[in-house]
């Protein structure tokens, strides 16, 4: 057995004296381990970095196997990425959602916005949207997805300012306003009408990870015996606080 695609360096492991097992989010066979002979050298340790991008060919005499990995290099950006707080939390937050994917299953849209993701990773203006976005579709890919689209009471598709943490829908002002404390705030980053020009506030991005957090707790963690990670909380913090200190001065 044996093929070639790119892949996002979810996690690594020592195996052994030299050997290492690497874990990759590929692009066409889903996350997917291997064994990688001298991982766990100083010649391959900046190759071997959470959030990098790799061409790996994996070979296996069996499907079943775990198998060897070769990997060069494609976009090593993790050295730039891990001066930021924000970044090493991120990613560390990144890596545990795309493992409640199943393992050796195609997730090509996710994919694609995780490597767009970490592309930018390093500005902390903008990541904190991009990870609320990236858990969002997180949602969606394991069966959880809200529908955000019109107004779950009147079928409004415009004012859209809450959802509820019932149905997961979104909700209009006007059909909100008299339960507005028992509803979720629908971030304005969140709405189609909504183009970002007017920036967005660190409330705005508390209320969206509040949104998200809800939703995959309830319907993904929680069934799993499992909570948010403390990289969720220092990213949070971390994207937080810049925006914060602005506001102060």
């Amino acid at each position: 057995m044996e093929w070639t695609d790119e892949g996002i360096v979810l996690g690594v492991r020592r195996h052994g004296e030299s050997s290492a097992i690497v874990e990759l989010l590929t692009r066409s066979h889903g996350r997917h381990l291997g064994l990688v002979r001298g991982g766990s050298g100083s010649r391959m340790r900046p190759l071997l970095q959470p959030g990098n991008t790799v061409s790996a060919v994996w070979r296996a005499r069996l499907d079943e196997h775990l198998g060897y990995y070769a990997l060069e290099g494609v976009r090593l950006r993790a050295a730039t990425m891990f001066g930021s707080s924000h970044a090493v939390y991120g990613v560390t937050h990144l890596g545990s959602l795309v493992r409640l994917l199943p393992e050796r299953d195609p997730h090509e849209d996710i994919y694609e916005m995780l490597e767009s993701i970490l592309d930018d990773f390093d500005d902390v203006a903008t990541a904190g949207v991009q990870l609320v976005k990236f858990e969002l579709a997180m949602l969606t890919e394991l069966g959880f997805g809200l529908d955000l689209s019109s107004c779950a009471a009147s079928g409004a598709m415009n004012d859209l300012i809450y959802v509820s943490p019932k149905s997961g829908a979104a909700v209009s002002r006007q059909a909100g306003e008299p339960w507005r404390d028992r509803l979720l705030r629908l971030p304005p980053f969140l709405r189609e009408s909504d183009d970002g020009t007017n920036g967005w506030s660190g409330q705005d991005i508390e209320d969206g990870f509040r949104l998200t957090g809800l939703f995959l707790l309830r319907n993904v963690l929680e069934p799993r015996g499992q909570g948010h990670s403390d990289a969720r909380d220092g990213f949070i913090a971390a994207v937080i606080r810049p925006r914060a200190r602005a506001v102060a001065e």
